[in-house]
């Protein structure tokens, strides 16, 4: 159930994205037999069964403090199966670092004119939902937006003391740098020269395509010779006009053209020898 206001709409919640990582299994290497991890007790050197395990969290090293199955479900959120929407706020100010995981929600029986009120009073004001609803036995707080078609997107949120800020980094502390002007013409540039309409089919995983196709070939009974891949690592950048200015022109031969580099920066660059 979503609510909004006083008004309730039955919905259903579909997961919006799949993971497609690959996943293996471990075996034994002599007989390729399936290896599962044991509960193994480091003081009584011997496997713990399943119900005489607790819970314990760490406050120190090697001091736990022990919490029952009981406590914890006394302080567990009650499950309502009701999504309660608190505020409406601006889409551009939720940083996308606070977003999580992504679910359409879609109407259900009898509540597709709610729905579609909602929906478009959203779009209408440009507005985005601030809720709260439990989700495997945890509280979530979720943002919900329309998006095409009228749909709506709901996307589970981190709470404030999850993010860690940027200023928390020690590297960036007391780092004085100088960008000159020239340098940062170039960088405009070369992020022109670069700039393309997104579409999100042009990216593949081709990490995960060549693993699959690795794996088809072996189910096949190809034998696969594995040569070893020598990694380099990255050098430093010295000589940052130098690498800007190349950059630039490789950017330019892909394209075939420099169009997309013209703009009120137009210059020609020397790097001093």
């Amino acid at each position: 159930m979503l609510n909004f206001g006083l008004v309730s709409m039955p919905v259903k919640l579909y997961s919006a994205v799949t993971s497609k990582s690959v996943h293996f299994n471990q075996l034994h290497g002599s007989d390729h037999a399936r290896v599962y991890t044991k509960r193994f007790c480091v003081a009584d050197d011997e496997e713990v069964a399943y119900d005489e395990l607790v819970r314990g969290y760490e406050i120190a090293p090697e001091r736990y403090v022990v919490v029952e199955d009981v406590e914890i479900d006394a302080l567990a959120p009650e499950f309502t199966r009701t999504i309660e929407i608190e505020d409406f706020v601006e889409l551009e100010e939720i940083d996308r670092i606070y977003l999580d995981q992504p679910y359409h929600v879609v109407p259900a029986h009898g509540g597709a004119k709610s729905y579609h009120l909602l929906s478009d009073a959203m779009l209408q004001t440009g507005k985005v939902a601030i809720a709260r609803v439990v989700l495997r036995s945890r509280e979530r707080l979720v943002s919900i937006r329309p998006c095409e078609g009228g749909a709506l997107l709901m996307t589970t949120m981190h709470y404030g003391d999850e993010v860690h800020s940027a200023s928390e980094l020690r590297e960036l502390d007391d780092v004085e740098v100088h960008v000159s002007e020239r340098e940062l013409q170039v960088a405009r540039r070369l992020v022109r020269a670069l700039a393309e309409p997104f579409d999100i089919k042009r990216y593949r995983d081709s990490y995960r395509e060549s693993v699959l196709d690795l794996i088809d070939r072996k189910a096949g009974g190809e034998q696969v010779q594995a040569r070893p891949v020598e990694r380099r690592r990255p050098s430093e950048t010295t000589d940052l006009m130098s690498a800007l200015q190349v950059s630039l022109e490789r950017a330019s031969e892909r394209d075939g053209d420099s169009a997309k580099a013209q703009g009120e920066d137009q210059f020609l660059v020397q790097v001093p020898s």
